[in-house]
């Protein structure tokens, strides 16, 4: 089972890992978009790429990190990301086994296992980094069908509990997806926002940190519903469940 987590904009600075190996990644077979990517990205004058990252002048050192992402220090991809979701995983606690079933999107480097080293970068999965020609691909065409490819060769279960912009730039067929519903007062259903991100983290510790690995999406509604979580089944999406909180 391999839990596939959607990156976040916040990340922790920093790092004492040496700097990047595209050679050391897992998924090597993405290592030549990364590649065109890292070049792309690092060319960027910082006026530029403020404006196509579509971040302010107050986040200018996020513009400036990508300068420097061959030779910025690293850490494991799951430290480096951070925010509500990763808080709830709380990744620092898992034993190395659970780590093992974790990884997570990136727009940068497509899909990260959780104990890759990266450093710090910016960019968003809707993002279109201008090419040395002067094109402005999405980064669904730069990355085509490597990342769907990558997955399905991975593992033979996939729980995708990346968001939608994630999910696009490499879908994964028979992936176990995820909704997040709360149930208001009248009993009708909402589909959580706020929160949704928070509970995906409590699910994603709960499936890692279990003793069963689940070969089946019935058998992570059943590790999910072991842990005291309420999941519901789609009858005509086997592979999509909605959890309710």
């Amino acid at each position: 089972m391999l839990i596939v987590l959607p990156p976040s904009e916040t990340k922790t600075p920093g790092g004492t890992g040496e700097p990047l190996s595209l050679k050391a990644l897992s998924f090597p077979q993405l290592n030549p978009v990364r590649t065109q990517l890292i070049k792309d990205l690092s060319a960027l004058k910082i006026a530029d790429a403020l404006s196509i990252l579509g971040i302010s002048e107050n986040l200018k050192s996020e513009a400036q990190a990508n300068k420097h992402l061959r030779t910025s220090p690293t850490m494991p991809a799951i430290f480096r990301y951070s925010g509500v979701l990763y808080d709830a995983l709380d990744a620092a606690s898992l034993p190395d086994f659970a780590l093992n079933r974790l990884a997570i999107g990136s727009a940068l480097f497509g899909v990260v296992r959780a104990t890759d080293q990266i450093p710090h970068y910016r960019l968003s999965g809707g993002t279109k980094v201008p090419t040395k020609t002067g094109e402005l691909p999405t980064l669904k065409a730069r990355w085509g069908t490597a990342i769907t490819e990558a997955l399905f060769d991975a593992e033979p279960l996939v729980v995708d509990l990346r968001s939608g912009t994630y999910q696009q730039l490499g879908r994964v067929k028979n992936a176990v997806t995820v909704r997040v519903e709360s149930v208001l007062e009248d009993g009708s259903r909402k589909v959580v926002s706020h929160f949704n991100k928070h509970y995906k983290g409590k699910l994603a510790r709960v499936l890692a940190s279990s003793p069963q690995e689940a070969t089946t999406a019935a058998e992570v509604a059943a590790i999910a519903r072991a842990a005291g979580m309420t999941i519901e089944e789609n009858p005509a999406h086997n592979e999509t469940f909605t959890l309710v909180v």
